[in-house]
């Protein structure tokens, strides 16, 4: 083994079987750009849709096992990515959490936190010990180990990789509001390298790409080609130039919002479930976030750096295309201006939960809300109870899953009452409820699908799969369906549920540390690539928590193909026979979770 020590973090170096030589220098640690294409479906990805990640697969490792992590949504992933842990670890429970009251001081006096968002990040981290994820990033150990570091990309999940960094003097944070006050700082050596390179100082804005459409009026045609081009821009032209000049090893997360972005706004299917999110919009997307990765790859090639650069590429998650029909829901019986009659309304599970319980419904920042007035949440997420500010109910709309808070004294009560309710549903997939709660019929514990550990952030009470469909191509998992309680339209894009649509993630690699065209048959997920990156780069991750990932070892250029098994847990059936069903693997102690719902309630189930 030869060895190279920098800020005390030995760094294992390539060759299992050599003698280091005392009085040789040590070799330089390889680098690394992962590459994180936000949405991308594995099954999507061939040369012709997208010809970059396709030829990344074919040189190196072909993850066929991928998995995202539920809800199967962008800062829960991110964490994951970022931590090598699963969320009862990190905490990241959704995009939109519940932090406790009162509100943090950045939300508006909203009790749920949108976590992408760099204020509300900077808050997080202030109510919760300096650091709400409460692990060690892949990116602080390798800053501290002498590693030049950055995050590039969308606001959130870019700040999230290395999360308490926040002053431009440690990893650097450039994400869509970069250069601008709201922005996190940059060293002024980096705004003049990007004055220099001739970009502008700060990210233009998605411009047409966020225009999101109405019910009447479709969404975007057009990808987020401009926005994406400057970051681009920035690596090729700024960042990777630098490492190259300084000779230190470099470790690089991209961030790009395609294709999800122009998935979910994509307006060629308005109201329809077709195309859905396979029509040319969402194609040119996939193909802008595919550009980018084809300019890193050049980049790196003409500054000599591609010999020894690792490229992962991954995504966060799946994707499905939006459907908001239910037969069983009382939120539809209500006219709404904005909604189609006899659609679920944005927010449908406050409004059902309110009904059902008897509750008064509320805006998460107290203002009340009537159904029968024609009016829904604004956001989706709701609090219920007498008093807005101490509530009974806090729902947390997270598009294809919705995560439920009890933080009174009632909480085992309300949670048997509202699992009771949320069984006799047409739109309920599957039902997860905290094991501190009991056991509830119909339901499954958290700790199944590793939402237990420990996490400093208020962990959910419970939290509901919405139900998915099967579409009508011939690839089931490019063309599904989801309910999802999000205030896109029926036809635009969503993921979130465990369908396996929406689990199963693109993920693949090549390098000097990976497999030679290698197909993975073994379980991975978003939770393996920080400790398999560490392990690459010859850092260590700190050891802890509850639910870790794993080194993904089969995959790597020495390393031996292992074993995985299958398993089905089975809920005990509620009064009426709702039963929830959870497919998952597991690799060691290590455990998968491919889809989740009840038998015909969710894509790639089998019962």
């Amino acid at each position: 083994m030869r060895v190279h020590v920098t800020a005390a973090v030995a760094l294992l170096a390539a060759s299992p079987v050599a003698i280091p030589d005392a009085t040789a220098a040590a070799p330089k640690p390889h680098n690394v750009i992962i590459y994180v294409a936000d949405g991308l479906r594995y099954g999507i990805v061939n040369p012709e849709t997208a010809p970059a990640m396709a030829a990344v697969r074919a040189e190196g490792v072909d993850f066929a096992a991928s998995h995202s992590l539920f809800p199967t949504i962008t800062t829960p992933n991110a964490s994951a990515i970022a931590t090598g842990h699963k969320l009862g670890d990190t905490g990241n429970f959704g995009n939109t959490v519940f932090a406790g009251t009162p509100p943090l001081p950045t939300t508006g006096g909203s009790l749920l936190v949108g976590l992408e968002n760099d204020a509300n990040l900077g808050a997080m981290n202030d109510r919760f010990a300096g650091d709400y994820l409460g692990r060690d990033t892949l990116l602080a150990v390798a800053h501290a180990a002498g590693f030049s570091t950055a995050a590039i990309g969308k606001t959130g999940p870019t700040a999230i990789q290395d999360v308490t960094a926040r002053d431009g003097k440690t990893t650097l944070i450039i994400d869509d509001l970069a250069g601008t006050p709201a922005g996190l700082p940059l060293p002024p050596e980096i705004v003049k390298a990007i004055a220099d390179a001739g970009l502008a100082p700060s990210p233009p804005s998605r411009a047409e790409n966020a225009q999101t459409g109405t019910a009447k009026m479709p969404g975007t045609k057009v990808p987020n080609t401009i926005q994406q081009d400057w970051m681009i821009g920035l690596a090729t032209k700024v960042l990777l130039p630098r490492y190259k000049a300084s000779k230190a090893p470099f470790a690089m997360v991209i961030w790009s919002r395609d294709p999800d972005s122009t998935q979910h706004n994509q307006g060629d299917s308005l109201n329809s479930a077709e195309p859905g999110i396979n029509g040319p919009t969402s194609m040119a997307g996939i193909r802008n976030a595919d550009s980018g990765l084809a300019r890193l790859r050049a980049s790196l090639k003409t500054l000599g750096l591609d010999k020894t650069t690792n490229i992962v590429v991954t995504a966060d998650h799946g994707f499905s295309t939006v459907w908001k029909q239910s037969t069983t829901s009382a939120s539809t019986r209500f006219n709404y201006p904005d909604v189609p009659a006899g659609f679920l309304p944005p927010g449908f599970l406050g409004v059902d939960l309110s009904l059902a319980l008897g509750l008064p419904l509320f805006e998460p920042n107290g203002m009340t809300v009537s159904p029968v007035e024609g009016v829904h949440p604004r956001f989706n997420s709701a609090v219920l109870g007498a008093d807005p500010k101490s509530p009974e109910v806090v729902v947390g709309a997270n598009g294809g899953a919705d995560e439920i808070w009890l933080p009174t004294a009632k909480a085992k009560d309300w949670a048997a009452k509202i699992a009771a309710f949320l069984t006799t549903q047409d739109y309920t997939g599957a039902l997860f409820v905290d094991d501190a709660l009991g056991s509830i019929p119909g339901t499954l514990p958290l700790s199944a699908i590793g939402m237990v550990g420990d996490a400093r952030t208020p962990r959910p009470s419970m939290v509901i799969s919405f139900r998915s469909l099967a579409g009508t191509c011939a690839n089931v998992e490019n063309c599904a369906l989801d309910i999802a309680d999000t205030e896109l339209q029926q036809g635009q894009g969503t993921h979130g549920s465990m369908s396996r649509a929406n689990t199963r993630n693109f993920m693949a690699a090549a390098g000097p540390d990976f497999k030679k065209g290698f197909v993975d048959p073994i379980p991975v997920s978003n939770a393996d690539w920080a400790q398999t990156v560490a392990q690459v780069l010859g850092l260590k991750l700190p050891v802890g928590g509850m639910v870790p990932g794993r080194v993904m070892s089969e995959a790597l250029a020495r390393g031996k193909t292992t074993a995985s098994e299958d398993h089905v847990s089975r809920s005990e059936p509620a009064a009426n026979g709702f039963v929830t069903v959870l497919n998952w693997r597991s690799v060691g102690t290590t455990a998968y979770y491919d889809a989740a719902g009840a038998p015909g309630r969710a894509v790639g189930l089998k019962p």
